[in-house]
């Protein structure tokens, strides 16, 4: 499991599909992952380890309600408050703030939301998908060939 500076990284590194990219993921979706009601931060720190250990650089993205819905929220809010987790403004829609950040860095997105809300602006958003499953705290991801970006 990540420790508090572990769970999300930055350099400013380029996304895409090399190792040592900037990988973004979408927090909010990874953490509501498992069965049952409760958003689980073990389930985001553990696609971050998955991501570091096959040499990506994971950057965590939020929708601000999940504060309100994420299980060890004490541990949540100091990474918050450490930059390792980055939280959309209250009010808005983190799909949106995904999108442009991978727009704009070229990079992958681990979700397994399609985004078909946002096919219109983002065309591009199901080419940067990295599907993901998380079973008993072990993280499988997509496995892709080739840079998929347009």
């Amino acid at each position: 499991m990540a420790t508090s500076r572990d769970s999300a990284g930055e350099s400013g590194r380029r996304g895409g599909d090399a190792p040592g990219s900037l990988v973004l993921v979408d927090g909010s979706n990874v953490a509501h992952s498992s069965e049952g009601d409760q958003a689980l931060l073990s389930n985001i720190t553990a696609v971050c380890d998955k991501l570091r250990e096959e040499g990506y650089e994971p950057l965590v993205l939020v929708d601000a309600a999940l504060r309100h819905q994420i299980d060890r929220r004490g541990e949540y809010e100091r990474l918050v408050d450490q930059g390792a987790i980055r939280q959309a403004p209250a009010g808005t829609d983190a799909d949106y703030f995904i999108l442009s950040f991978a727009r704009e860095l070229d990079a992958s997105i681990v979700s397994n939301d399609r985004f078909r809300d946002r096919q219109k602006a983002f065309p591009e958003a199901a080419k940067r998908l990295i599907r993901y499953m998380v079973v008993k705290g072990e993280v499988v991801l997509e496995r892709r060939t080739g840079h998929r970006h347009e």
